[in-house]
C-alpha cells in the first residue's frame, strides 16, 4: 500500500499519506513537490473541497400515510398535521423555504415563492423504526423488517441474559415507557431486577434507576444483550432507559445511550470517511449507525442543545457531513401522546433554523428531512408508517423547486454523495440537478 502511494499518485489518498506517515515513511522534497502539483491540477478534489452537508432529521416528524399505512394499523396518521391542528403551530422559516408546498403534506398554507427546494419521501424499507429509517436515508433499504416481540422476548433469551448479568427481569412485554415506571418502578427499587420491555418497533430496552444500577453498569448490560440479540433475534436496538426520583414521580434521564445493529450494506457515511471527508454525528446519529463511517461525533441533551451544538459545528471549518438527529419530537413528545408539547418543540426548532442559516457557507446544503411519523394525536403510542419531508436550502438553490413525490428516503444519500462528490456504492437516485445551481 505504501508503494503505491509513493509511487502511484493516481490513486494516491490524504488517508494514505497519513497512514505513510504513522509508519515512520519520510516523505523527501521530490514527493512532496509532486504531491503539491498533484492537488494544484485536482483542483476540486478532496483536500481542497470546501463543500459541507447539513443533514438535519426531525426524528418522527412524518407529514401523512403511505399507501400501505394500515398494514402498519396507521391509517390516516399525519404527524404534521396533528401539530397544526392544534391551531398553535408557528414554523414561518419551515414555511417560507415550502414545507406545506410538498405534495399531500394536508395541513398549513403553502406560500407563492418558496425559498428553498421540496419533495416528499416514501419509505421502500418494510417498517418504521428509527434504525430501518436511517439506513434508508443513509442508502441502505430494508427489503425486511426487523423482528418485533408483541408478546415479549423468548424466555431462554432472557434466561441466559440474567445468567450473565446477575440480575431478575421484570415486565418482558410491550409498555409506554412512562406508564412502566409507575407500574414497575417501586419493585425493580426494592428487588433489583432490571425492567426488560418492547414496543412495536423492534427494540430491546432496559430501565433501571440510577441508584439502583449505576448508569456504565446499565450500559454493561446492554452491552450483553447486544451479544445475545443476533441472527433470528437482531432486534434494531438495544436501548438503556436510566431513570431517578421516587415512586409514582420516577422521571427517565438524559443518559439513555442506543446500541445498534451494524447496517447489512455499506452507507453513504462509509463513502464520505472513505473519501477521506469528514462525517460528523450529532445526536444519537453516532449510536444509531454503530459508530460505522462517523469521523466524529457529539451527544446531546435535547433538541435546542442538538441545534447549539449545530450551530457550533457550522463555524467551525470542516468538509463533508454534519448528520444531526433531534430526537425530542419522537421520545418526548410522539411517544406520549402530547400535541401541544410536539407543536412547540416545532415552532422552537423553527425559531432556531431562522439562527442556523446565516451561520451557513456559500458552498453548504442543508436538507431538512424525518425518518418516520409518529403521530400523538392517534390512540397508539408507538411509530406510525409516514411519508416524511425534504427540505432542501442554500445559496445556490433552485428556490420553488417541488419533486413531488418520490419512491425512496434514500435519493437524499445519493443526493448528498454527488454533492459531496464522493463515490459511493448505495442505492437511491440523486436529484441533486433538480434542486441545485450553484
Amino acid at each position: 500500500m505504501l508503494t503505491n502511494c509513493l509511487f502511484h499518485l493516481e490513486t494516491f489518498s490524504p488517508s494514505c499519506y497519513d497512514r505513510g506517515r504513522k509508519r515512520g515513511a519520510v516523505f523527501g522534497a521530490p514527493f512532496k513537490q509532486r504531491l503539491k502539483g498533484y492537488m494544484l491540477e485536482k483542483g476540486k478534489g478532496i483536500m481542497e473541497n470546501k463543500r459541507r452537508v447539513f443533514l438535519i432529521v426531525l426524528d418522527s416528524v412524518g407529514i401523512g400515510e403511505m399507501p400501505d399505512s394500515a398494514d402498519y394499523g396507521d391509517a390516516g396518521s399525519n404527524t404534521l398535521a396533528a401539530c397544526a391542528r392544534s391551531g398553535k403551530l408557528n414554523i414561518p422559516n419551515l414555511r417560507q423555504l415550502g414545507i406545506f408546498n410538498i405534495e399531500g403534506v394536508g395541513c398549513g398554507t403553502p406560500v407563492e415563492a418558496p425559498a428553498g427546494a421540496v419533495a416528499r419521501l416514501a419509505e421502500a424499507s418494510k417498517g418504521k423504526d428509527t434504525t430501518i429509517g436511517h439506513w434508508e436515508i443513509s442508502g441502505v433499504i430494508s427489503p425486511k423488517p426487523l423482528p418485533t416481540y408483541p408478546d415479549g422476548f423468548p424466555q431462554e433469551l432472557l434466561e441466559e441474559f440474567s445468567r450473565r448479568t446477575g440480575r431478575g427481569v421484570l415486565c418482558n412485554q410491550p409498555y409506554s415507557g412512562t406508564q412502566l415506571l409507575v407500574d414497575y418502578g417501586k419493585e425493580h427499587v426494592e428487588t433489583g431486577k432490571l425492567i426488560v420491555y418492547t414496543s412495536a418497533d423492534s427494540v430491546f430496552q432496559i430501565a433501571a434507576h440510577e441508584d439502583v444500577v449505576p448508569v456504565p453498569e446499565l450500559y454493561r448490560y446492554c452491552e450483553i444483550a447486544r451479544e445475545l440479540l443476533t441472527g433470528e433475534h437482531g432486534v434494531g436496538r438495544v436501548i438503556a432507559r436510566p431513570f431517578v426520583g421516587v415512586w409514582p414521580d420516577f422521571t427517565r434521564t438524559a443518559n439513555r445511550h442506543d446500541y445498534s445493529l451494524q447496517p447489512p450494506a455499506p452507507t453513504v457515511l462509509d463513502a464520505i470517511q472513505a473519501a477521506g471527508l469528514d462525517c460528523i454525528g450529532v445526536g444519537k446519529i453516532n449510536d444509531i449507525f454503530a459508530g460505522r463511517g462517523i469521523t466524529q461525533f457529539v451527544r446531546t441533551k435535547s433538541n435546542a442543545d442538538g441545534m447549539e451544538k449545530t450551530f457550533s459545528y457550522a463555524q467551525k471549518d470542516f468538509s463533508g457531513l454534519c448528520f444531526v438527529n433531534l430526537v425530542d419530537f419522537d421520545m418526548v413528545y410522539g411517544h406520549r401522546n402530547n400535541v401541544p408539547g410536539y407543536t412547540n418543540a416545532l415552532n422552537e426548532f423553527d425559531v432556531q433554523l431562522g439562527e442556523l442559516m446565516p451561520l451557513l457557507r456559500e458552498e453548504d446544503l442543508l436538507i431538512i428531512t424525518a425518518d418516520h411519523g409518529c403521530d400523538p394525536s392517534t390512540p397508539s403510542t408507538d411509530h406510525s408508517r409516514e411519508h416524511v419531508p425534504m427540505v432542501a436550502w442554500g445559496k445556490g438553490i433552485r428556490a420553488g423547486a417541488n419533486l413531488g413525490t418520490r419512491d425512496t428516503y434514500a435519493h437524499i444519500a445519493a443526493t448528498v454523495a454527488e454533492y459531496l462528490g464522493v463515490q459511493a456504492q448505495i442505492q437511491g437516485e440523486s436529484f441533486l440537478s433538480e434542486i441545485w445551481e450553484g
